[in-house]
């Protein structure tokens, strides 16, 4: 479907914030999706990048929806294992598992063939059967010692299902393996494996942090203490004010009484002004 220019570049500038932003930011490219699907619901792309963006954001329902939207205006089965997938977070596994088996999955490339293995995978561990998931991920792409795109991935799920059936020299040799495919860290496979090993982290920004609450502590500490020597050093100030005040009031009182003894005759009575 072909929309005017100008709708068309308001369409395309919001599909490009929700490429921008689904990863980093979900809730960000879920709300740019919208307002795209509002502008041009009948557009293939905007439905799937819609689904892809409720998917991000769990919304598993709603990105199903738009999904199935994408995929009756187009005829692709691209979509076929993420669909799964959903029906996964909707709670129904069986329902995955059947789709895995469709004819649907014949059409797939390889890559989604390996995409929709890795959801039946997942939907046999819903299900609390773990050795039919880890049988499910033998195939031909986990053993090929060619790195693609999905080896880390698939590497990892295997892994992480033989450590959780207690086969934890496997999964350990297995994530081994993960962490020699996953060039750009798309998995934390070196941190499973470190953990396995023992290797305990130590957050240096936690410590930084903790230095600098000491830091603060102390230095809170030594500024009560220098106030308080400054208040004792300002009453010893007024201390030796109130002295010196007081030592003047008396002195002016002795001149007073000076004057006073003065201003009195010889025998004791007061001068009084002549007339």
């Amino acid at each position: 479907m072909s929309l005017p220019k100008g709708l068309a570049e308001d369409v395309s500038r919001n599909l490009v914030m929700v490429a921008r932003l689904i990863d980093e930011d979900p809730e960000g490219a879920y709300a740019y999706s919208r307002i795209a699907l509002r502008l041009a619901s009948r557009v293939a792309a905007v439905r799937e990048a819609a689904g892809f963006a409720a998917y991000a954001n769990q919304k598993y329902s709603e990105a199903l929806a738009e999904f199935r939207a994408a995929r009756r205006m187009t005829g692709s089965v691209e979509l076929w294992p993420v669909m799964a997938d959903c029906e996964r977070g909707l709670g129904r596994p069986e329902k995955a598992l059947e789709m895995a088996g469709a004819p649907e999955v014949q059409k797939l490339d390889k890559a989604g063939q390996v995409e929709m293995r890795l959801v039946a995978a997942g939907a046999r561990r819903d299900m609390d059967q773990l050795d039919a998931a880890i049988v499910t991920l033998q195939s031909p792409e986990l053993a090929s010692n060619s790195v693609q795109p999905w080896t880390a991935r698939l590497r990892y799920a295997y892994a992480d299902a033989l450590l959780a059936a207690g086969r934890e020299g496997e999964a350990r040799e297995w994530f081994a393996k993960t962490v020699e495919s996953d060039k750009d860290g798309s998995t934390d496979a070196s941190d499973r494996l470190a953990e396995m090993d023992g290797v305990e982290f130590v957050d240096a920004l936690v410590e930084d942090d903790e230095a600098g609450s000491e830091d603060t502590t102390a230095a809170e500490a030594k500024t009560e203490t220098d106030i308080r020597a400054e208040d004792e050093h300002q009453d010893e100030d007024d201390d030796d004010e109130d002295g010196t005040e007081s030592g003047s009031t008396d002195g002016i009182a002795d001149d007073v009484d000076d004057l006073g003894n003065e201003d009195k005759d010889e025998d004791g009575a007061p001068h009084r002004p002549q007339d």
